[in-house]
């Protein structure tokens, strides 16, 4: 059984900084993909920042240039480091990776979620 297990979300001033930590756990073989994707109350789920296996990255535009998504494959950890916030990044912000089990099945797996909220 393998899950997600996120850290670091908050309460910030905007202009403010958070880095957020999801850990991957479990009968794990490989991990694939990782991402962090959030959610604003009333909205849909978007994708915020993705990063490769390989280390290649993609953002939102909204938040090229202020976020940082890197990973730590000997830890099966993904982080997200947040500058210049802004009040409209308050959102569930959520991890989600593409893991290949030790039995060999690949599935998609979510994260219980971490609250960010930025005041103004």
């Amino acid at each position: 059984q393998v899950q997600l297990v996120e850290s670091g979300g908050d309460l910030v001033q905007a202009g403010g900084s958070l880095r957020l930590s999801c850990a991957a756990s479990g009968s794990i073989f490989s991990i694939n993909a990782m991402a962090y994707y959030r959610q604003a109350p009333g909205k849909q789920r978007d994708l915020v920042a993705r990063i490769t296996s390989g280390g290649g990255t993609a953002y939102a535009d909204s938040v090229k240039s202020r976020f940082t998504i890197s990973r730590d494959n000997a830890k099966n950890t993904v982080y997200l480091q947040m500058n210049s916030l802004k009040p409209d990044d308050t959102a569930v912000y959520y991890c989600n990776a593409d893991i290949t089990s030790r039995s060999g099945f690949l599935n998609n797996y979510w994260g219980q979620g971490t609250q960010v909220t930025v005041s103004s």
